[in-house]
């Protein structure tokens, strides 16, 4: 498995499983079955409100906790709880995390911030992160950090590969998670002659070049699925390498356009909203 280093020295896989919109059932089993690939990365959050049914499919894959890196996030509904941490760790049946990010900048996002440097301190999180948060918010949170976080997860894929955020992200040595990897879905992306062209020479879907891709550009991507055949295929873009012309072609496609358009209004509805865990 390929790795890269955080800027705490700490080495995360480039490539795992994501379980956001999965299902408890369905998360407990698309992460036993991936650990069992040989995959090592896996993440969550409290809002999926399946961080048992993950826990659970790390205990049954067989695989070693201490071979696992795993991820969740704090919701914004727990951000002044002073036990989000070891209740989040609860539900997971761990003693700790390998990352911990706070999921939105909503509510008060920066006790939600402070819970996390804590964590790090007492090794509850091995690493922490921040998700969703660009512009203006990581300009702010820029001036308020006492440790740096290791992560940034936000959409990025082919159409979107954050190139004004990533200044701010090189300047600290903070890596970016990809969510909607492959565009949401889109056919669009998927049919770019690029993709279609590259699959065929190296054997792989164009869904597979484009994971790859995100590897290449130093991105962290945690594609989910509750078919294990598809989650086969996913982890399964290791044995290639794009060449620096082919990273060039792709590149051509950035659109500076995103799928997901984040409104102030639903900031203050998330932090209104309380997940409804699993119960133990």
């Amino acid at each position: 498995m390929e790795t890269i280093t955080l800027n705490n020295g700490l080495n995360c896989p480039v490539i795992g499983i994501g379980t956001y919109m999965l299902a408890p059932k369905d998360a407990q089993n698309s992460v036993k079955e991936a650990l069992k690939m040989g995959c090592s990365l896996v993440d969550t959050a409290n809002a999926y409100v399946n961080e048992r049914a993950v826990g659970r499919g790390i205990r049954e894959s067989g695989v070693d906790r201490k071979q696992v890196f795993l991820s969740t996030k704090l919701w914004p509904s727990e951000y002044e709880n002073p036990n989000a941490v070891d209740e989040t760790l609860e539900r997971l049946g761990v003693d700790y995390v390998d990352l911990l990010y706070i999921h939105q900048p909503a509510g008060n996002w920066l006790a939600g911030y402070r819970q996390l440097e804590k964590a790090y301190r007492e090794g509850k999180a091995k690493s922490i992160g921040i998700s969703n948060f660009e512009g203006k918010y990581i300009a702010e949170l820029e001036t308020k950090w006492e440790i740096a976080p290791q992560f940034i997860q936000v959409e990025a894929h082919p159409y979107f590969t954050q190139t004004e955020l990533r200044v701010t992200l090189d300047k600290y040595g903070i890596k970016l998670m990809s969510w909607y990897p492959l565009g949401h879905g889109d056919k669009s992306l998927m049919e770019e002659p690029v993709f279609v062209e590259l699959g065929k020479k190296y054997g792989k879907t164009p869904a597979q070049v484009i994971l790859r891709w995100h590897t290449q550009m130093g991105f962290v991507v945690i594609p989910g699925s509750k078919n294990v055949a598809h989650i086969k295929d996913n982890l399964d873009i290791l044995d290639f390498t794009l060449t620096e012309d082919e990273m060039a072609r792709i590149a051509l496609l950035d659109k500076g356009e995103r799928y997901y358009h984040r409104t102030d209004e639903q900031l203050v509805q998330f932090a209104a909203w309380r997940p409804e865990f699993e119960k133990a």
